[in-house]
């Protein structure tokens, strides 16, 4: 079923069920009732058909097709009003605008409807206010508000699927019994890291309430021994999330139990825990509660995107913004490893796929994109730079070519008919190991010589792939065959240097996201630095009111 269809669908099929019934949500009403919804539902057509962007109610195609299969009937009573009311409220805390779901009209609509004196008119507008909001409050629990494809052309998840069978049966029990709250609370992401980070964003909206935190004073590092005012400013701004406790807080001496807070502090943030405020940490203190607020609801939308990907099977998670790879079975991490992800100008892509090739020794084949930017220029100044780099220049057939024999000034990248490659080796760019999935991007998993690289905090130093920093361990959980595969006999065939192309006996999801949340204990967050700048497009679309522009009136 395409994005953005399947409440619609089951949204019809409900109100189809509950009109051949001749059961009415919201009791018996006049006609002049229903005639007066048919006209606003025609009014609504009309300007959909003319393009108007500037009606009221944003599920322009949708509200017409679950009215005319209904025969126009209404749906809501004011109680039930009062009652979305209260939910649309409410969505605050899944990171939502209660502003996109008419918080502001829902309660006038409820005393529209339940005045006896009230006009049919604005009865009939008020339920179709009612079904709007509902209808995308529910959309946007289960989907997400924002089109994760308008903001990355890698996106290749698919749409959260869901059975029509049970989808119904749920819808339609729903709207029976008026049970708004259970519906919404169905829709919303189940996952266990949902659940904790709406957790995380309640507590930081409790911290913003007390006034959040003061800033640390800028000045030199701080670190034990030294003793003045910013250490107290220091030790309040680590107390009021939770860093530190039961000390003095007004004490300007800087002690053990200050530099174990903020080693806290500095490992909840994915920074090197030495104990020390530098300029780095000073600047991961001073990010007001309102940023870590916006920061959690970004989450959260990222979280409804793929959540339904987490399942039960087993599945390698690449975390691109954390740095971190893990092999996830039974939704927990199994075992974990820091990664080197792809330097800004060269992103890893966020997308998914399946691995099912593990290969030893390999060799390097170099890529178009690194030929094109890097080598072929580097030749060209430097004919001599493939045999410095220990690099091999093969042509169409196979054979080997001598680099002198070529002549460089007149090669071009998009002809270029050579293929550069480097032997296996201890010096290869890809290690000991790759791990490999089909994909566009020429991108895998693969060890690499630069094991300095990982004790490094921002870790975005490739071309994209993603090195992996034990990843012997990750070729045997994927490959997933003890008897044949355990670490005594890769180092068997990782000792005879030859090339060992081994093909898994079943595939392995890998997800590669983008995180800048880390919630794997409970009731501690932590939070990253945003290394591709993503959250701040992110939050100016999910800050943007939602109307009836063109994207919002498809679904």
């Amino acid at each position: 079923m395409p994005y953005g269809r399947w409440t619609t669908a089951l949204l019809l099929a409900s109100l189809t069920a509950l009109a051949a019934s001749g059961q009415q949500p919201s009791g018996n009403r006049p006609r002049a009732i229903t005639d007066a919804i048919r006209e606003r539902v025609e009014r609504l057509q009309a300007a959909e058909a003319a393009g108007a962007d500037r009606a009221e109610l944003a599920a322009r195609r949708a509200l017409p097709e679950i009215y005319e299969e209904a025969g126009y009937q209404p749906f809501w009573t004011a109680d039930r009003l009062h009652a979305l009311a209260a939910l649309v409220r409410g969505s605050a805390e899944d990171g939502l605008r209660p502003e996109d779901y008419h918080s502001a009209d829902l309660e006038k609509a409820a005393r529209a409807i339940a005045a006896p004196g009230s006009d049919v008119d604005s009865r009939a507008q008020a339920d179709l206010l009612a079904t709007d909001s509902f209808f995308l409050l529910l959309y946007h629990l289960y989907f997400g508000k924002v089109d994760p494809r308008t903001l990355d052309p890698n996106w290749n998840f698919d749409p959260r699927p869901i059975e029509r069978r049970d989808g119904l049966a749920f819808v339609l029990d729903a709207l029976r019994k008026g049970q708004q709250r259970e519906a919404i609370a169905r829709v919303r992401p189940q996952h266990w890291w949902y659940v904790r980070a709406r957790a995380a964003l309640a507590e930081y909206h409790r911290l913003a309430e007390r006034g959040g935190w003061a800033p640390v004073p800028p000045g030199p590092t701080l670190k034990a021994g030294v003793s003045n005012a910013r250490v107290a400013a220091l030790r309040s701004r680590l107390a009021a999330t939770g860093e530190l406790s039961g000390q003095p807080l007004d004490s300007p001496q800087f002690d053990g139990p200050l530099a174990e807070a903020v080693k806290k502090f500095q490992t909840r943030h994915h920074l090197s825990p030495d104990g020390a405020v530098s300029a780095e940490t000073l600047a991961q203190l001073n990010v007001p509660v309102e940023d870590r607020i916006r920061q959690i609801r970004l989450n959260l939308e990222r979280g409804r995107w793929v959540l339904h990907e987490i399942t039960d099977a087993d599945f390698v998670l690449v975390d691109v913004a954390g740095f971190q790879v893990s092999y996830v079975r039974k939704q927990a991490p199994a075992w974990h490893a820091r990664v080197q992800v792809g330097k800004p100008y060269s992103q890893t892509p966020i997308f998914k796929s399946k691995i099912d090739t593990v290969v030893f020794n390999p060799t390097w084949t170099l890529p178009p994109g690194i030929i094109t930017k890097e080598t072929l220029p580097a030749i060209k100044k430097d004919p001599g730079y493939l045999g410095k780099k220990g690099l091999d220049l093969i042509d169409a057939g196979g054979r080997k070519v001598d680099p002198a024999s070529v002549n460089w000034a007149s090669q071009r990248a998009a002809s270029f008919p050579y293929t550069i490659r480097q032997p296996a080796g201890a010096d290869n760019a890809l290690g000991r190991v790759k791990i490999l999935f089909p994909n566009p991007y020429f991108v895998y998993l693969h060890d690499t010589p630069s094991k300095a690289l990982f004790e490094k905090s921002d870790r975005a130093f490739s071309h994209g792939c993603m090195r992996v920093e034990r990843p012997l361990e990750l070729a045997e959980f994927v490959l997933n065959d003890p008897q044949t595969w355990n670490a005594r006999s890769i180092a068997e065939v990782i000792g005879k240097g030859e090339t060992r192309t081994v093909r898994l006996k079943q595939s392995v999801p890998v997800l590669i996201m983008y995180w800048t949340i880390d919630l794997q204990t409970e009731g501690v967050i932590g939070f990253k630095r945003d290394p591709y700048g993503r959250d701040v497009p992110l939050a100016r679309a999910l800050d943007s009111p939602y109307g009836p522009g063109p994207a919002a009136a498809s679904r």
